[in-house]
């Protein structure tokens, strides 16, 4: 009998996900059906996301059910297909679980986009998720000109840290928000971005007013809360803000509108351009991004960092670490050896 193992959503949080909340079980594995393939997991994605998903809040797919296995993006290899189009040893990406093994359906995953020379878990780590919501937030929605100020919140994170060096090589001025002196280090002298802000130990309006005395023009929002509030109020006319997460209060009980009325009055008498986005809104354009990503890479305009944990056993721990800053870099859990 072959098994494997799995996370299933055991209850819905309240508030920071508890142990308790998430099951570590082995099951038995079914065998692939016609159409489908059986895929080992080799890299499990943890997205701010996941925390949306476990709630029965009002989201862009349906929550994870109690009792079902966690949902989670994925990168693998197939291990038997009855599929036609994933021949076995084909690597795969796309939605999975928090598994071991997935069945995957032909059409509902990609075959993974390779650049010579760059590891696995960084090809998942740019050409996943990440790099397509970099990709169309900024560029579709943040609509970047040259010499024009971008603020990137979460900016050594998987995604600010694409969104910062796309924005600089459409000519904006870069100014990045992390947590701590080695990720403010990594955006500016790594990746290139313009300024940092550290905001577990600087004020974040004050060091915005140091850094943008003309103000902002794009905000690429991923944090909310406080720290969105700063950028709203010194934001510029008709300026653009792709609302890509509010990861700081994804964990709050209940409604997390506070401070809301003040934004709508900033937003009207400002002219400012605020669109919320799902990366799959673009999932008919993500061959465009997969390329023009992968020129970038090899033209070395673009780098990305991976923050890579071991063992699917203690993803529940793992993914705790996006809420609290843990994370540096894209966050990947390594399932199986990559080779």
């Amino acid at each position: 009998m072959t098994t494997r193992q799995v996370w299933r959503l055991a209850r819905r949080p309240e508030g920071d996900i508890d142990k308790g909340d998430l099951t570590f079980t082995e099951e038995e594995q079914r065998a692939p059906e016609a159409g489908e393939a059986l895929v080992e997991v080799i890299y499990l994605s943890l997205d701010p996301t996941n925390r949306i998903w476990m709630s029965d809040r009002e989201q862009y797919m349906p929550p994870v059910e109690v009792g079902d296995p966690m949902r989670g993006g994925i990168c693998g290899r197939v291990v038997s297909s009855r599929a036609p189009g994933l021949p076995e040893g084909t690597l795969v990406a796309g939605l999975g679980e928090w598994a071991s093994h997935v069945i995957v359906e032909e059409g509902k995953v990609s075959p993974m986009r390779g650049v010579e020379g760059l590891p696995l878990a960084a090809a998942f780590g740019t050409f996943g998720g990440v790099g397509m919501t970099a990709y169309f937030g900024l560029l579709d929605i943040g609509q970047p000109q040259a010499g024009e100020t971008l603020v990137v919140s979460a900016a050594a994170g998987g995604v600010g840290q694409i969104v910062g060096q796309i924005g600089k090589i459409k000519g904006c001025r870069v100014i990045g928000i992390a947590g701590g002196a080695e990720k403010c280090r990594f955006i500016t002298e790594d990746l290139g971005f313009d300024h940092a802000i550290d905001y577990k130990n600087e004020d974040v309006g004050a060091a915005l007013d140091r850094l943008a005395p003309d103000g902002v023009d794009i905000d690429f929002e991923n944090v909310g809360g406080p720290i969105m509030q700063a950028v709203l109020e010194r934001m510029n006319n008709f300026g653009r803000i792709p609302l890509c997460g509010l990861i700081s209060q994804y964990n709050e009980r209940g409604e997390t509108q506070g401070g809301a009325p003040a934004y709508w009055e900033t937003m009207l008498m400002r002219r400012l351009t605020v669109r919320g986005f799902i990366v799959t809104d673009f999932a008919p354009r993500f061959s465009e991004a997969a390329a023009q990503l992968g020129q970038w890479l090899a033209e070395g305009r673009l780098t990305t960092r991976q923050d890579v944990r071991q063992g699917l056993d203690r993803a529940d721990d793992y993914v705790k670490l996006l809420y609290s800053g843990g994370n540096f870099g894209k966050l990947l859990v390594e399932v199986s050896p990559p080779a």
